[in-house]
Formats: structure tokens, C-alpha cells, sequence
């Protein structure tokens, strides 16, 4: 199985190309974002791209790839709609609509979140961007799976870039075996959205869109 990895500088993307370089089904991973991860793996190349939103220029380079595991998202905090969109909406919709036309019959596993809203009319504004995103995806022509993950726990080294979810982790991360027990409904990790995301593209989902205990289940 080839991959495309958008946000592999991200905490769960590092998660997820984890999971995808230790994988024997994975036989290439292709990171592409505006910057270099720093990995070095026989498996692994690299795009970077300073307008990810315009892949025009590296088009011909993203054919031949039977996934795409789309981990790029930005907080809404401080940012308006037309911000967050801009991000979120448009950037994923103009990458979907390439990789539609390059690998047509493909896996794109997009990251949600828990609390999305499909309707595009509620009132929390992340929600409705996140669910135009979603609605978008699923009209085209790939093999959509929505994955909608409430708290993710960093494992084996990842790392968020913001330095305010950086403290948040640290402070959580020693009760994080309580919060499994105690709220396992809401609670996966960077390990098992990364597993679920690769089985999802060899042997596919239930589901379209996946919740925090379909992806659990998912993972194995």
C-alpha cells in the first residue's frame, strides 16, 4: 500500500507515520507539507510545499498512491470563519478534488473531531466548518472515511507544535490511564487512530464516519 500524509509535523500526523513506516503492508509514505518532518526512513519521501492549497506544481508526483491520510488541521481559537475556513475547508477541498482526479478509486481518511455537525447550520462554528469539510468529501469520487477522534493522547514521542497544548499534555498525560477508564468512549491515542486509519485503507470501514469507539474498534 502507497500513502499520502498530509500533516505529518502535527502530533497525530508524527503518530500516524509512525504507524505507517512500522506497517509491512506500507510499502511508501509521501509526506507532503510546508515542512520537512525530519525523519529519515527508506520508506519515506517528501513534498515541501509552501501553498499546499496549490498543488499544481507537484501534481504529476501524488499519482500512483492507493491512500491519503489527511491529518492537517488548525485550532479555531481566535480565528474567524472566514479564517478557519479558508484552512480547513477550502485547503481540504481543493487536495481532495487533485487527489480525485490522480487516484480516483483511493482511500482518504480525513481527521474530524468529536462534535462535528453534519447539518452545517449549528451554532459552534468549528462544527459547521468541519462538517461542510466532511459533506464535500463525500461527494467525491474517492473512498471517504470521516474519522471524528475526541482526546488524543500523544504516544511514542509525539509532539504538538502548540505550546499551549504542550502544557495541556503535560499535565494530563499522567492521568491518562484513568481518564481510559473512566471516559473510554471519548479517549484514543495517537497509536490507534494510526492503526485504525491504515486498516480503514487496506480492508475498509463499517462506516463512513467513524466515532471515537468506531476508530478504537478500528485499530484492533
Amino acid at each position: 500500500m502507497r500513502v499520502i500524509l498530509f500533516g505529518a509535523t502535527g502530533m497525530l500526523g508524527q503518530g500516524v507515520l509512525r504507524e505507517c513506516l512500522l506497517d509491512p503492508d506500507v510499502e511508501r509514505v509521501l509526506a507532503v507539507g510546508r515542512t520537512a518532518t525530519g525523519r529519515r526512513d527508506a520508506k519515506l519521501s517528501e513534498i515541501t510545499q509552501p501553498d499546499l492549497a496549490d498543488l499544481s506544481g507537484v501534481e504529476e508526483r501524488l499519482t500512483g498512491y492507493d491512500a491519503c491520510f489527511f491529518c492537517l488541521g488548525v485550532s479555531s481559537n481566535g480565528m474567524s470563519e472566514d479564517a478557519y475556513r479558508a484552512v480547513t475547508y477550502d485547503l481540504t477541498v481543493a487536495v481532495g478534488q487533485t487527489l480525485s482526479r490522480r487516484n480516483p478509486d483511493m482511500a482518504f481518511v480525513y481527521v474530524s473531531g468529536q462534535g462535528t455537525d453534519s447539518t452545517e447550520h449549528g451554532r459552534t462554528m468549528w462544527a459547521r466548518v468541519k462538517g461542510r469539510t466532511e459533506n464535500a468529501l463525500l461527494a467525491m469520487p474517492l473512498r471517504t472515511y470521516l474519522f471524528r477522534p475526541g482526546y488524543i493522547q500523544p504516544m511514542h514521542g509525539a509532539t504538538s507544535r502548540t505550546p499551549l497544548y504542550r502544557r495541556l499534555y503535560r499535565v494530563t498525560t499522567p492521568f491518562y490511564p484513568l481518564l481510559r477508564r473512566v471516559a473510554p468512549r471519548h479517549i484514543t491515542t495517537t497509536e490507534r487512530v494510526g492503526r485504525a486509519m491504515i486498516n480503514a485503507a487496506r480492508s475498509g470501514a463499517p462506516k463512513r464516519i467513524l466515532e471515537n469507539p468506531d476508530i478504537n474498534a478500528l485499530a484492533g
